[in-house]
């Protein structure tokens, strides 16, 4: 008669285990670099709006400028020259920055908020908090700016290029 040692039993039972934590686990490996590469891909079409929108700011494009905004932020300007004054007196970091650093997208208050380290044209350093809408159509708005001072942040000092990018 022979006789299996007990240990056999634990080792057959150890490796279905083993390969049921795998088969469960396997696909939430997976899926990291995929959310990943979507999360950047979010981030780059964001930047990408708020980049065009200064862009449009540096060529005095005002009509440009104004389309990247969320339609509530068009209804309370009404016009695309009343924005563009707007911008160019009271926002001036955004309106002619020395330097931009792109921060990081989060999320506050339940929108998606892109944090922009800027370097005012006087030399200062302010972050611009610029909250996200997600137009019907997949494409992103401009939903306002919000300039708070960049406490423990740096600006480059050199003087930013034209292209921003």
């Amino acid at each position: 008669m022979t006789s299996q040692s007990p240990f056999f039993g634990y080792r057959w039972i150890l490796t279905k285990v083993r390969w049921l934590i795998l088969f469960i686990l396997l696909p939430l490996f997976t899926a990291g670099p995929a959310t990943a590469g979507a999360g950047r891909e979010l981030r780059n079409d964001v930047i990408g709006v708020i980049k065009s929108q200064m862009e449009a700011f540096q060529r005095d494009d005002g009509r440009k400028a104004f389309a990247l905004t969320s339609p509530d932020v068009q209804k309370q300007f009404g016009t695309s020259e009343a924005y563009l004054s707007k911008y160019s007196t009271s926002y001036k970091a955004v309106y002619r920055p020395r330097s931009v650093t792109f921060l990081n997208l989060a999320f506050s208050r339940g929108r998606l908020v892109q944090r922009v380290l800027l370097q005012e044209p006087d030399g200062g350093a302010v972050v611009a908090l610029f909250p996200m809408l997600r137009m019907d159509d997949g494409s992103w708005r401009i939903d306002g700016c919000v300039l708070v001072p960049a406490t423990g942040k740096r600006a480059e000092t050199e003087p930013k290029s034209k292209n921003l990018g």
